[in-house]
């Protein structure tokens, strides 16, 4: 039995606090016989691509051993599905990058344990990709979802967002901003946001303990949990409706109704979008100039209800090196490159300048990092990490695949009045019953 850990929301906090060193000098030898090629499966966010790419363009001529190639994978199949051929053909990526699938990957991949970027990084960070002992992977950044909003177009209709406490709260900000020639909010059907952010909510508020909301997988698992009977689902569900009744734009269950809601949110037509701060980069460069922000999505009408004052906070994903396929040269090349990312002066302006200055707008989680994010959505989410304001990542626990088969089916399907409530409820006890307890140690 594989023991499988996760992040909680406490150990982000203390990661996130360490205090600032001398950045270290990267890896890269001065010299070296030949260059070693270097492949990468995919440009960790789709979202960041042209800035990841411009990192990899100045690590490349940085130095004279590695030559990093980043291969795009196809975004209409998962991780596994770009993958799995690959090593079938003898053509495994060299670094992979991930979140869900790392205990398919654990026997596939180096134990970065005693590397220089895993001392640097708190043991509470490093828990999501620790398989059995084995540091499977290194954490890229930080991220958080929940309502983001326009802030000009909030202050203008005199909504503060520290105010909003509750759903009807919520509902009454809706209204306000109807009142004043705004749309209220653009709700996305996109599946990804559904089946893995928006179920989210309920996971990580069904219980007050780590423990607790792990029973409530188990229950799932089980096929013992009644979601129609728990006051915590009655409450999400009523937030969905909500978000629906508000939402002003047309359901759009298409790849290209991403851009549509951050072309919503930038043209200050809305006040707020229910996504993550990995929209950032992609906003600023829409509407430059404007602040975007983020705040709770309040599931209950009584404000000490828990979880309702908190965001949830985590790690979207883990690089990790092939121990199979890749040799020993092209194995010491993927950790300089991402040890030169995290600690050398030009790699972390990379990560965490804001898209506007070239850089991924990451907050950093590495410590040695005298490049600080300088948005407002970052410091946003600094504020609710410092005050102990958030909530787990309950989805880093989905099974493989889950997400995609709630988000592209059931909730879509909900989402767009096709069925009901409880037929909406019993397809996701469907889609859990039978599910590998991963969370519990069991292998996947």
């Amino acid at each position: 039995m594989k023991k499988f850990t996760k992040i909680g929301a406490l150990a982000l906090a203390s990661a996130l606090t360490v205090s600032v060193v001398a950045a270290t000098s990267p890896a890269s030898a001065a010299t070296c016989a030949k260059r070693t090629n270097v492949t990468m499966l995919g440009t960790i966010k789709t979202e960041i691509k042209d800035q990841f790419q411009a990192a990899v363009k100045k690590y490349n001529t940085s130095q004279k051993c590695y030559t990093l190639k980043t291969i795009i994978g196809d975004n209409k199949l998962t991780f596994l599905q770009n993958i799995t051929p690959m090593y079938a053909a003898k053509n495994a990526p060299t670094i992979s990058y991930t979140l869900q699938e790392i205990p398919n990957m654990a026997d596939k991949v180096l134990d970065l344990k005693n590397t220089k970027l895993a001392k640097l990084v708190s043991p509470g960070l490093l828990a999501a990709a620790n398989v059995g002992g084995k540091q499977v992977g290194v954490p890229s950044t930080a991220e958080a979802f929940g309502l983001l909003y326009n802030k000009k177009v909030l202050d203008a209709a005199g909504i503060n967002p520290a105010s909003i406490k509750t759903r009807t709260d919520l509902e009454n900000a809706f209204k306000t901003l109807q009142a004043k020639g705004k749309k209220a909010v653009h709700f996305s059907a996109i599946w990804w946001s559904l089946g893995a952010h928006f179920t989210n909510i309920y996971h990580a508020s069904s219980a007050k303990t780590h423990e607790g909301r792990l029973a409530v997988l188990d229950s799932l698992s089980d096929g013992n949990k009644n979601l129609t009977t728990d006051p915590v689902w009655k409450n999400w569900l009523a937030t969905f409706d909500l978000l629906k009744k508000y939402n002003g734009s047309e359901a759009n269950l298409t790849d290209t109704e991403y851009d549509a809601s951050i072309t919503d949110l930038a043209s200050g037509d809305y006040g707020f979008l229910f996504q993550g701060n990995w929209t950032e980069p992609n906003l600023m460069t829409a509407a430059a100039g404007t602040d975007f922000g983020i705040m709770n999505l309040p599931i209950s009408t009584s404000a000490t209800a828990y979880g309702n004052d908190s965001i949830p906070v985590g790690v979207p994903g883990y690089f990790m090196i092939d121990a199979k396929q890749s040799t020993k040269a092209e194995q010491a090349g993927a950790l300089d490159f991402l040890t030169w990312l995290y600690t050398s002066a030009a790699g972390q302006h990379f990560v965490a300048d804001p898209v506007t200055k070239g850089g991924m707008g990451f907050i950093p989680v590495y410590s040695g990092f005298k490049v600080q994010p300088a948005t407002f959505m970052a410091r946003e989410i600094a504020k609710y990490v410092a005050a102990g304001k958030t909530l787990e990542w309950i989805n880093t626990y989905y099974p493989a695949g889950l997400q995609e088969t709630v988000g592209k089916v059931s909730m879509q399907q909900y989402f767009t009045d096709k069925i009901s409530s409880a037929d909406l409820a019993k397809a996701i006890q469907d889609a859990w019953k039978g599910s590998t307890k991963t969370w519990r140690g069991e292998s996947a």
